[in-house]
């Protein structure tokens, strides 16, 4: 039976009771991220009086995992069986938020830093896992569109997560906003346990001591793949242009359109609502293009968006911006995730993402943090072009591999895994 036979039998995407897990799960544990973002976010803020330091120190915690443990969660996750590690890193995070509660209540309440902290860290074991498992069980040809899903879920949550979080810690207080959190990581590993038993065999006793080398293969997998290293210099480029402008942000609106700061809100809020259509726009048309393409369209189209929106002082014309550039901004994240996934081979997909990630997040900390240097030193219409450029290179960089097809990618690097 040939691919296209294949491709009309196939079941549709929402039909699939793999896929209606999996989205079922994040729904619940983005419930509980954004009430755990906001009612920390408020709570430290109310607890400290504003107090910078300790505010930072959120996204420190939430942040600094990233670097520490996503290639090592990576590695483990193309050792261990995908299902069952889901599973017991959301139950683990559900313990711990519960014995944090309890401390908590006894009055120690800077361990709320705790809470992120550890959640952030079994997430670096759980996502590549879960990428593992939809490499096994979407087709490739659905992959795209199942991304798609994924960056509709995220869009929806951008909107109505900070609403909620909010809503939780205003009403309820800090301690049923972290219950809430804990009991929906519960609810998410037993969703989980409708996923089909693991295929794949966790590794034996005899290969436990080759944890190191399976760490230098992920790396060597990278670097052999021409289009798995284009995707990683991408990657910084993006992180290094989208950290420059989340942080001027709300100079944008004070500066350039003279509007106070609770106007930030609606940009994001616009902004939010564009990337749901956007999303919902490509899961549709998503078999059609390739992910290189849509990847180098999105980076073009935004560095043009980023450009318009630091000469713009019309607040009509940075709106309009503002949801142009949110329609094409799920063209980056579901070309990026669909190219890591049909580009890698399935034992080693955790690696490849573990590694990849950590290039976008550490160059998007890394601009967040030299740009309010830049922000002195530079006017805001300089940085947004900068920031632009590097947008623009970003897509000009994968001209070389527009060609290429997942399959190409898989024979090159076979040798590797």
């Amino acid at each position: 039976m040939n691919s296209k036979q294949e491709a009309v039998k196939a079941p549709s995407l929402i039909g699939n009771r793999f896929v209606q897990t999996i989205l079922l799960s994040n729904i619940l544990l983005q419930i509980g991220i954004w009430v755990r973002n906001f009612a920390i976010l408020l709570y430290v803020a109310d607890k400290t009086h504003n107090d910078p330091y300790a505010v930072s120190l959120i996204s420190v915690a939430e942040f600094s995992p990233i670097f520490v443990f996503s290639f090592i969660g990576g590695t483990f996750a193309d050792r261990w069986m995908p299902r069952k590690t889901m599973i017991w890193c959301d139950l683990l995070s559900a313990v711990s938020v519960f014995l944090v509660l309890s401390a908590i209540h006894f009055g120690t309440w800077q361990l709320v830093y705790f809470v992120t902290f550890i959640s952030a860290i079994l997430s670096q074991f759980s996502q590549p896992s879960g990428m593992r498992l939809i490499k096994e069980h979407v087709p490739e040809h659905q992959l795209q569109q199942m991304m798609a899903l994924f960056q509709s879920l995220m869009a929806t949550f951008s909107i109505l997560g900070p609403m909620l979080g909010t809503f939780c810690y205003s009403n309820f207080g800090l301690e049923i906003s972290i219950m809430v959190m804990g009991i929906v990581f519960l609810f998410s590993a037993l969703v989980l346990i409708r996923l089909p038993k693991d295929k794949i065999k966790a590794a034996s006793k005899m290969e436990k001591n080759q944890f190191r080398r399976e760490f230098m293969e992920g790396f060597r997998y990278v670097w052999k793949s021409p289009l798995l290293r284009t995707l990683g210099v991408t990657f910084a480029l993006a992180g290094l242009a989208v950290g420059m402008i989340q942080a001027l942000n709300l100079f944008i609106v004070t500066e350039r359109l003279g509007q106070s700061k609770d106007f930030l809100q609606y940009m994001l809020m616009v902004s939010g609502g564009a990337m749901l259509i956007g999303g919902g726009v490509i899961a549709v048309i998503a078999k059609r293009i390739q992910p290189q393409y849509l990847l180098a369209f999105g980076m073009a189209t935004s560095a043009l968006c980023t450009v318009i929106i630091g000469y713009s002082t019309s607040v009509p014309l940075t709106l309009t911006i503002q949801f142009i550039n949110g329609l094409i901004m799920p063209c980056i994240h579901i070309g990026i995730s669909t190219m890591i996934l049909k580009w890698s081979h399935a034992s080693i997909v955790g690696r490849v993402n573990g590694l990849l990630n950590p290039m976008f997040i550490g160059m998007m900390v890394l601009s967040m943090s030299f740009a309010g240097a830049l922000k002195s030193t530079y006017s805001l219409v300089s940085i947004y072009t900068g920031a632009g450029m590097l947008l623009l290179i970003g897509a000009l960089v994968m001209i070389p591999i527009m060609k290429y097809k997942s399959s190409d990618s898989l024979e090159t690097n076979s040798s590797s895994v």
